[in-house]
């Protein structure tokens, strides 16, 4: 049992360098963690329900979940195949374009929860 926890634990650790690596060496990931905050600070201001919350919640971690995937793929195909290949471009474009459509149903959601708040 105790074996299992020390896993565990190294898990979530290999996890968090992962993330860490995430915010510092890729730009949109910043770019989207500082548009997280901003909208977690203006939620608290305006006194998000716990359902707009919940949506706001999911929408943030599918974005920065999906730029993590993004980067994934980026960094495997540059590892496999290091020279431009229209294939891998492909891949690529393709994992990039799941980050867009993320990051379009996020403010899609953002509007549907705050433009009646300010309107």
């Amino acid at each position: 049992m105790l074996n299992f926890l020390k896993n565990r634990i190294k898990s979530f650790g290999f996890a968090f360098k992962g993330i860490l690596h995430l915010l510092s060496s890729e730009p949109n990931s910043k770019v989207h963690l500082v548009a997280a905050i901003t909208i977690t600070v203006v939620g608290f201001m305006v006194k998000l329900s716990a359902t707009e919350w919940i949506l706001q919640t999911l929408a943030i971690a599918l974005v920065i979940s999906m730029e993590a995937i993004n980067t994934a793929v980026e960094k495997l195909c540059d590892f496999v195949h290091p020279e431009q290949h229209k294939k891998i471009g492909i891949i690529k474009d393709l994992a990039a374009g799941a980050v867009l459509v993320t990051a379009i149903a996020a403010i899609i959601i953002g509007a549907i929860i705050y433009l009646p708040k300010f309107l």
